[in-house]
């Protein structure tokens, strides 16, 4: 029966064929490896018109009759309503870009807590790995995870491979988190920052629209660029004034820096692909959502250089002043550190995240903000409150010099500029959703400071004893 349905062209097998087939797979759930990777998607109104190892569509549905068989549909029995009190139908969600830091954080909480199926897609399935790997049994037992059947990873690039036409075919709602979003990347690697945002971004775009899928876009709250504030004299009393620095979707201008900062390519991609979608929405019918996070923070977020990334690496500044305080050496803050950001916790802004999967009537064709504007500080306060939670966490004192300053030219090169403020308006969010913010800052440091100690204190003693090879 297996080797019929890795023809080169699988049909639909006969009722009774596909229940013989569900209920073996259910009793063994690895015979689902040796013949769901899809292979080749033809481009066709019907499924089985697609040429897969297996009929994708057929993967899906066996998914769904293993998770039946096993007793997960009693969570989706158990009266899960949305905001409006109807009931939350399971549904199959293709996530590009799953094995991030979003996406990871997502996958556990829609597998600890929903009935939906996910197509994981990505390039890299560590962060996920936890969730992909059977856990371990004690002798003579079987073990398996409560959300078996209900997680795929498919590894696979969005630049060029044919087969992600085909997953979003299959899948109610496709998230695209895929994105490079490290600045120092935005001006060492423009070229690779506007594709990865923008052009690899427009065939899933096309492929939702094409299908009539519902698509749920993360963009950034860079695309606001400057505030209008920025603009006046640092003494101007309008710039304590909201109107001039807090950030609304339906109202606050996008201000960039000139075309020779090419900081702003990042940000500049970003507005674009959203206006792609808004316009799709508008004249094709597409149902979307575009999400612009301030500042998630969390643990898994970027890496920590010479570890799990590059050691020339530079990640996102909790990623870099947390690399700092586990060497001991003294945080670097970029033109003094004198930019304000907000920083919301990730399993607070994943919340918010959910409530727009299971609320489309509510989300459908909005933006929405995601961050914590009561956790406003500058760069600088930044460092010195993760100086002090680091010193709690890992029992060592605080340097006597804890920072030092760098110009942003030698921190990131030519072409970099910044913007003053990003504070969110959490108006739409809160009407549409009723979602806020809950963790401190204090807090999500602690919890993100524990995370990164415990991970990767010892890796960076061990590497720091390595002795130095010689240049002679």
């Amino acid at each position: 029966m297996v080797g019929c349905l890795n023809s080169p062209r699988s049909h639909p097998p006969s009722p009774r064929q596909y229940i013989r087939l569900s209920a073996l797979i259910a009793r063994d759930p690895s015979l689902l490896r040796s013949f769901s990777v899809p292979i080749r998607a033809a481009r066709s109104e019907s499924f089985f018109e697609c040429s897969f190892l297996i009929s994708s569509d057929l993967s899906v549905r066996i998914l769904q009759f293993v998770r039946v068989c096993r007793g997960d549909s009693e969570m989706a029995a158990a009266g899960r309503l949305d905001l409006d009190g109807n009931p939350i139908r399971p549904m199959t969600i293709c996530m590009i870009g799953a094995g991030g830091f979003i996406g990871s954080h997502l996958c556990e909480k829609l597998m600890a807590e929903t009935p939906h199926t996910v197509l994981a897609v990505d390039v890299y399935s560590d962060k996920i790995k936890h969730l992909l790997d059977p856990p371990t049994a004690a002798e003579g037992q079987q073990a398996r995870h409560s959300w078996d059947g209900r997680i795929q990873f498919h590894r696979l690039n969005i630049k060029h491979d044919s087969r992600l036409e085909g997953l979003i075919k299959m899948s109610d709602l496709t998230i695209n988190l895929a994105a490079i979003c490290t600045p120092a990347d935005y001006n060492t690697r423009p070229l690779d920052t506007i594709y990865s945002n923008f052009i690899d971004a427009l065939p899933v775009v096309r492929y939702c629209s094409e299908n009539n899928k519902r698509l749920i876009h993360f963009s950034t709250c860079e695309v606001y660029g400057k505030t209008i504030g920025s603009f006046l004299p640092k003494d101007h009393p309008l710039r304590k004034e909201p109107d001039f620095y807090v950030l609304k979707e339906d109202a606050s201008p996008c201000i960039f820096g000139s075309i020779e900062k090419q900081r702003w390519s990042y940000a500049c991609a970003k507005q674009l692909i959203e206006r792609l979608i808004y316009a799709e929405g508008a004249e094709n019918g597409l149902e979307f959502t575009i999400v612009r996070p301030f500042n998630w923070i969390g643990p898994r977020m970027d890496f920590i250089p010479g570890i799990d990334g590059p050691s020339e690496g530079v990640p996102r500044v909790l990623a870099c002043f947390s690399n700092n305080l586990l060497r001991r050496e003294p945080l670097k803050l970029v033109d003094g550190g004198q930019s304000q950001r907000t920083f919301v916790y990730i399993k607070d802004a994943i919340e918010a995240v959910l409530l727009m999967i299971e609320n489309p009537e509510r989300a459908n064709g909005h933006i929405f903000n995601v961050g914590n504007p009561n956790n406003e500080v500058t760069v600088k306060q930044l460092a010195e409150i993760m100086t002090q939670v680091y010193s709690k966490v890992s029992g060592e004192p605080p340097l006597e010099v804890a920072t030092i300053d760098v110009s942003s030219k030698e921190f990131y090169g030519e072409g970099y500029d910044d913007s003053d403020k990003r504070i969110p308006d959490m108006t739409i969010i809160n009407k549409q959703l009723g979602w806020n913010p809950k963790t401190s800052l204090w807090d999500l440091l602690d919890s993100t400071l524990t995370y990164q100690h415990r991970t990767y204190a010892e890796a960076i003693k061990r590497a720091m004893a390595k002795p130095v090879a010689s240049s002679s």
